[in-house]
C-alpha cells in the first residue's frame, strides 16, 4: 500500500479502506508528532493531538476530494488544534493563578466573584443559543470549529451568534451604570473581548 499515490490513497480513505487508513497513519504519525511538540512542548498533550487529527481524518474521510493532499490537509488540522491546545492551556493557566491570587486577597477574590455576577446579568438576556456559543468560545476557549461541532451549527453561525451575543453584553453593561461601581466591569470587558 505504500506505493499507492496521494490520490489512490484518497479515493480507498473515501470508500473506508482501514489498510489505507493504516499507511497514512504509518507514514504522517512521526513528523505530525515532530510538528506539534514544536508548539505545545508537551508530549502527553502532542500525542492527544495526533490521535484527534488522526481521528478527524477518518471520521471525515468521507469528504476528502480525489486531488486533495492528505498531508497538507493532516498538517494544517494539526496546526490549528495545536494552537487552540495552547489558547487553551494558557487561559487555563491564567485561571488557576487567578485562583490562586483570589486566595490571598479576599478583594480580588470579591472583584472576581462580582463579575461573574455582572456577567451572568448580562447573558441572561441572551437566546439560549446565543449564550451556549459565548460560554463556549469566551469562557471556555472554544474555537468557532469545536463550538460548531458541538452545537451542531456552522461555524458561520457560531460566528455570528458571538458577534452578537458580545454586543448585546456590551450594550447591557452600558445600559446598567449601577453596575459600574468598581472596576469590576472595565477589568471583565477585557478579559472577554
Amino acid at each position: 500500500m505504500d506505493s499507492f499515490s496521494n490520490n489512490e490513497l484518497a479515493v480507498r480513505l473515501r470508500h473506508g479502506d482501514l489498510e489505507a487508513f493504516n499507511t497514512v497513519y504509518g507514514k504522517y504519525h512521526a513528523a505530525l508528532y515532530l510538528n506539534v511538540i514544536k508548539l505545545t512542548k508537551d508530549p502527553a498533550l502532542t500525542e492527544d493531538i495526533v490521535q484527534e487529527v488522526f481521528t478527524a481524518l477518518w471520521e471525515r474521510k468521507h469528504s476528502l476530494k480525489e486531488d486533495q493532499s492528505i498531508a497538507a490537509w493532516l498538517f494544517a488540522v494539526s496546526y490549528y488544534k495545536s494552537v487552540d491546545a495552547v489558547k487553551l492551556k494558557l487561559k487555563e493557566a491564567a485561571v488557576i493563578k487567578l485562583l490562586a491570587t483570589s486566595q490571598e486577597e479576599p478583594e480580588k477574590a470579591n472583584l472576581a466573584d462580582m463579575q461573574l455576577d455582572i456577567l451572568n446579568r448580562a447573558l441572561d438576556h441572551l437566546s439560549p443559543q446565543k449564550r451556549k456559543v459565548f460560554t463556549l468560545c469566551k469562557m471556555e476557549g472554544k474555537s468557532y470549529e469545536q463550538a460548531s461541532a458541538q452545537l451542531n451549527i456552522s461555524k458561520h453561525t457560531v460566528k455570528e451568534y458571538l458577534s452578537e451575543a458580545i454586543k448585546s453584553v456590551k450594550i447591557y453593561l452600558h445600559n446598567h451604570p449601577e453596575l459600574n461601581t468598581s472596576m469590576a466591569i472595565a477589568v471583565l470587558i477585557n478579559q472577554l473581548f
